[in-house]
């Protein structure tokens, strides 16, 4: 009989996808259920994997924090009952406030803990959960804000990709003309929304593009006249759930800075224009750009002083240099070409089944 594993996951595509690949990686070896709140249900197929509810609240409202902190332990009370019944013996979190009650439980009983880390900067929850977990799964040895009383736990893999993105990388994509694909504004971020547009439009009177942008799905038909009517080939997005295939077709991607989709994009050999959300927490999303930054893979636009011009010149520029794009290509390629599904499935294995 295998041994049964919960993944414990939620909240966006960020937590969610590392923990649909680890599920992949693992389910031939385990039993393996994945528990996950409302917001991170829209990322998971109910028929492809065994979903448990559990909506942890945020903690971040100090007037609803005496009923958020009640909450949090019924659901430590539920996992607790959930843990007994299914006879999980494996906790495996990808962070975030999502992971509190079931970490908690697993403590109590005393169930392995395994704690993901793919950002440059420790999560608040890993760092709380380090004293109590066996291992930490991280894609780099210099993890930000990581106490060196835990070193020994630290454990280092490839970046997760999905499984699909490495059969998709076996061909070369060639464009007749160059294709930008700018992905982040599915949550309404204004300036992937109402503002690049206006940079991608003004450079397509100088150089002829294609553009793929990802947007409110309010935003979607505007957008799309928008581009057509200033005779721009494009297509325009909310949300799609084989995203690698317009990744592929791209040249150049602008992208938010999460570790999920800097990997993917990183893995497809795609250089990209990386702009971090400001208020990612402890400006995670900065690290986890400037890591690719100083490996010679993207450039970096900082949001909070976000110049028109300089973007648009920093546009024309790579449109005009192909020969720093071909940097950035081998660059990436030399980053990732250790990447391949069965050594990270084998890492995976070893970590869980090391004693």
């Amino acid at each position: 009989m295998k041994d049964k594993i919960l993944i414990s996951t939620g909240g966006t595509g960020g937590h969610v996808i590392p923990a649909i690949t680890i599920h992949d990686h693992l389910k031939n070896d385990y039993d393996i259920l994945i528990s996950s709140d409302i917001r991170g249900l829209k990322y998971l197929d109910n028929e492809l994997y065994n979903i448990q509810i559990v909506d942890t609240p945020k903690l971040n409202n100090l007037i609803l924090l005496p009923l958020s902190i009640l909450k949090i332990i019924f659901l430590t009370l539920r996992s607790l009952l959930f843990f007994k019944k299914e006879k999980i013996q494996i906790l495996i979190s990808t962070g975030g406030y999502m992971s509190l009650p079931l970490c908690i439980a697993a403590r109590i009983f005393n169930i392995k803990i395994y704690l993901l880390e793919p950002n440059m900067v420790i999560g608040r929850a890993n760092k709380f959960f380090l004293k109590f977990c066996k291992k930490i799964i991280c894609y780099s040895e210099n993890i930000i804000g990581f106490p060196k009383v835990f070193e020994n736990k630290l454990k280092t893999i490839s970046p997760l990709i999905r499984e699909k993105y490495y059969y998709k990388k076996l061909k070369e994509h060639k464009n007749e003309q160059f294709t930008v694909i700018i992905i982040g504004g599915s949550q309404g971020a204004q300036i992937f929304d109402k503002i690049l547009h206006e940079s991608i439009i003004k450079i397509s009177k100088i150089k002829t593009l294609k553009v793929i942008h990802q947007t409110n799905q309010k935003n979607v038909d505007h957008l799309r006249n928008l581009y057509s009517k200033n005779l721009i080939d494009n297509i325009v997005f909310n949300f799609d759930q084989n995203l690698n295939l317009l990744i592929d077709q791209a040249d150049l991607c602008i992208t938010r800075a999460g570790a999920s989709s800097l990997a993917e994009i990183s893995f497809l050999n795609k250089p990209f224009i990386a702009i971090p959300l400001p208020s990612s927490k402890d400006n995670h999303q900065l690290e986890n750009a400037n890591y690719y930054k100083n490996n010679g893979c993207c450039w970096v636009v900082d949001q909070t002083n976000f110049d028109k011009k300089k973007f648009e010149d920093l546009l024309l520029n790579i449109l005009n240099n192909k020969d720093e794009m071909l940097v950035k290509k081998n660059n990436l390629e030399k980053l990732n070409y250790q990447n391949t599904w069965n050594k990270v499935n084998q890492n995976l294995l070893n970590i869980i089944n090391e004693n």
